[in-house]
């Protein structure tokens, strides 16, 4: 059969290495995957497919350094999350049975106890016979922390299957941002991942194991090896298998385009994810172990699984130009010296695709002369409530802005005047606020304005204050300062004294927003806050060093910027007494939430694109982050970027319609959990409904405003005058004179 593509030319920045122990490891696994009974007789494998698929291969490959013990124990691991992978295709994707799918499924977590004395039950087929022979060789040399995580990466790589055969029997294909994230758990990346601490013998310390570094390497490396896994794949999954999950074919119909085109941008977004990963290890781990205080040891196993990480790439990469399962036709031959003895340099390629990318991320000329973009239709199906509370909250909030000392410069910060009140009054937060809770009462609808004035004020405040000077420390001090004022007992008695207006806010907001609610809600907003200011130092850091975010990178880290969780953690509280909290961690919830938060974070920068690219100097724009990666014009960027929110709309009425009625019988909910679950889903609409609200009637993106906002307070405007100065701006101030 003809391939549907030819393979594009690979970023291979890492070269592959083979263990010498991969013949014992072939012996061994073979000898393993007939005792739980995976060959002759399952119906799903015979001795053939297995010598063919050579997973000892892949894992020789993939983890280059391990001993014969752990390299056999590993391969072992892959053989059975690859029988798994076929037996469900064959017993229940195939037949769409999704009631006999979920059961099956079901049982599984019961043979990984975190104890490992605790007993499981009588395995009734291959799956789990082999699940419960491995977890019992492999969680003795792990900690209790390793133990949760790999359980839980399990699971999810198991139970999402359940998202894919549903796709399947509605002949669905997800939009990119819903087949980014769910493919991480489908694919089983990050269940991989945990095998990396295993076989490297160094696990990541508990203190930095959820911090943004390391979950950064983590799905940089999940979506990696999943897209590359999309491209060889795609012939056996989409035209032998009738799969909807695949990134090529998610591009192919998301941008319209052939197939071929679709099979390079997803190797474009590959390249991306492998330089982001490169990024991530090279400029914020180091300073991660040195924050956490790191000893020599722990900081070394943060390196060790770094490296891991790097060699799963390079090896799984050499392991599908090899493989029987996949679409591979001439591509050893195409590297050159690829596979022969001492020629592992040879693999390593720093494509001109791939560097003219990388260039181009750090070579954008601020504050360029863009005008207005003609802004896509909206599909937006909400109608927004108003609060009837607004004209008094929009004059109680200006009072309350110049009463925290919002529109001062802040003592010891020169430029530091962002706000005037005319600016202010017309950027009007409480229409969101009065969109965002229609029903509130007229005090709940002051607190949730002057929230919305604090983050906002905020994200004016950093780029001047902290961004420009390129003060880093300042930025931390000041993140560090703001967490004293968020005390988790909610009283303000053992807050500082506030020494700026940011601070000031912050005191007042506490204790009227945090001083009711219970222990869970109140360490939950905490929490919310405080992902909104971190995010706030990562775009800093873009800035100082001049880099278009990558767009996965980007998207993800939006949602933190743009304080949804902040917001959306207001719009919870209460909830959580009536609806268990297992829903919300349940993927149906976070995909509804995100689908909810792109939408809006997406409708922003398209509404705020010249603000923040001509008069800000910004770099932190999902248009302009669309026109770097795909290297096209603004007006083309607009559209894609609007095609994004939209069918992050679609799908957020899909997961209403479909998938939470699934997810309230699955968790047996009853009628008062699902009566407050469906209330959650009209805050999120009104939620929607009243950013888009907002943005049509404020006056914060309007051109002519920009302009004479320019005059009354420069330091919220262009560089003129306080944009960067030194060695190579000469050429970012003549533009922003130009512009102006």
């Amino acid at each position: 059969m003809a391939q549907p593509f030819v393979l594009p030319d690979f970023y291979l920045p890492y070269p592959a290495r083979l263990n010498p122990h991969v013949d014992a490891a072939r012996a061994h696994t073979k000898e393993w995957a007939r005792r739980m009974g995976m060959l002759e007789g399952s119906g799903i494998w015979e001795e053939h497919d297995l010598d063919s698929h050579d997973y000892a291969l892949l894992c020789a490959y993939t983890h280059p350094d391990c001993d014969a013990e752990a390299l056999s124990l590993v391969t072992d691991w892959y053989v059975w999350v690859f029988f798994f992978d076929d037996h469900f295709l064959e017993v229940f994707k195939r037949t769409q049975d999704r009631e006999g799918g979920k059961a099956y499924l079901d049982r599984l977590p019961a043979f990984m106890p975190t104890d490992p004395s605790a007993e499981v039950p009588e395995p009734q087929n291959p799956v789990e016979a082999g699940l419960a022979d491995l977890w019992a060789r492999t969680v003795p040399a792990m900690s209790q922390a390793w133990r949760a995580r790999f359980a839980v990466a399990t699971e999810n790589l198991l139970n999402e299957s359940l998202w894919e055969l549903s796709n399947i029997n509605e002949g669905r294909v997800a939009n990119p941002l819903e087949y980014i994230e769910m493919r991480r758990k489908v694919g089983g990346a990050p269940w991989s991942a945990g095998l990396v601490e295993y076989a490297v013998g160094a696990e990541v310390p508990e203190a930095v194991a959820d911090s943004r570094p390391l979950r950064v390497l983590r799905d940089t490396f999940s979506d990696a090896v999943h897209l590359r896994n999309d491209l060889f794949s795609y012939q056996r999954e989409v035209e032998d298998e009738g799969e909807n999950s695949n990134g090529v074919l998610v591009l192919e119909r998301f941008l319209g385009c052939s197939t071929q085109e679709a099979a390079d941008a997803v190797n474009d977004l590959l390249t991306s994810r492998l330089q982001q990963f490169e990024h991530t290890a090279l400029t914020e781990v180091a300073p991660l172990c040195a924050e956490h205080g790191l000893d020599a040891v722990r900081a070394a196993a943060v390196m060790a699984y770094a490296k891991g990480l790097q060699d799963w790439q390079s090896g799984g990469h050499e392991w599908h130009m090899r493989s029987s399962r996949y679409m591979n036709e001439g591509a050893v031959d195409a590297v050159p010296g690829s596979g022969a003895f001492g020629m592992s340099a040879a693999s390593i390629r720093l494509t001109p695709r791939s560097e003219t990318a990388r260039w181009r991320g750090f070579s954008h000329v601020p504050f360029q002369h863009v005008g207005p973009s003609v802004l896509p239709p909206v599909e937006l199906p909400f109608q927004v409530t108003l609060n009837e509370h607004l004209e008094g909250a929009r004059v109680r909030c200006v009072a309350w802005i110049a009463a925290m000392g919002m529109l001062d410069e802040q003592p010891g910060q020169p430029g530091s005047r962002v706000w005037t009140e005319r600016m202010a009054t017309g950027y009007d937060l409480p229409l969101c606020a009065s969109g965002l809770h229609p029903h509130a009462g007229a005090d709940e609808l002051d607190v949730a304005s002057h929230w919305l004035a604090w983050g906002t004020y905020a994200d004016d405040l950093y780029p001047v204050v902290y961004g420009r000077p390129r003060d880093m420390a300042g930025a931390r001090a000041q993140n560090e300062r703001l967490r004293a004022f968020m005390p988790l007992d909610g009283s303000p008695g053992s807050m500082p004294t506030p020494v700026n207006a940011l601070e000031r806010g912050l005191a007042d907001l506490w204790p009227r927003t945090a001083g009711p609610m219970n222990d869970r809600d109140r360490a939950a907003f905490r929490r919310a806050v405080e992902v909104m200011v971190d995010s706030w130092l990562w775009e800093l850091a873009n800035q100082a060093q001049n880099r278009i975010p990558e767009p996965v990178d980007y998207i993800e880290m939006r949602r933190a910027t743009f304080g949804s969780d902040m917001t959306i953690a207001l719009c919870r509280i209460g909830i959580g007494n009536l609806v268990p909290v297992e829903v919300f961690h349940s993927g149906t919830v976070r995909a509804l939430e995100n689908a909810a938060v792109d939408f809006a974070t997406l409708l922003n920068d398209l509404y705020s694109y010249q603000k923040e690219i001509e008069f800000e100097g910004e770099i932190h724009n999902c248009v302009l982050v669309t026109q770097n990666f795909f290297d096209v014009d603004h007006p083309t960027a607009v559209a894609i970027t609007g095609d994004l929110m939209n069918s992050r709309m679609r799908q957020f009425q899909h997961v209403v319609a479909h998938e939470l009625p699934v997810l309230y019988e699955d968790m047996a909910l009853d009628q008062e959990a699902r009566a407050a679950m469906d209330g959650y889903v009209r805050q999120l609409e009104n939620w929607m409904a009243g950013i888009h609200t907002w943005h049509e009637g404020c006056e914060r993106y309007r051109e002519e405003v920009l302009r004479r906002n320019l005059a009354e307070a420069p330091a919220a405007g262009s560089g003129l005058p306080g944009g960067p100065t030194g060695l190579g701006t000469a050429a970012a101030r003549l533009t922003a004179l130009l512009a102006s």
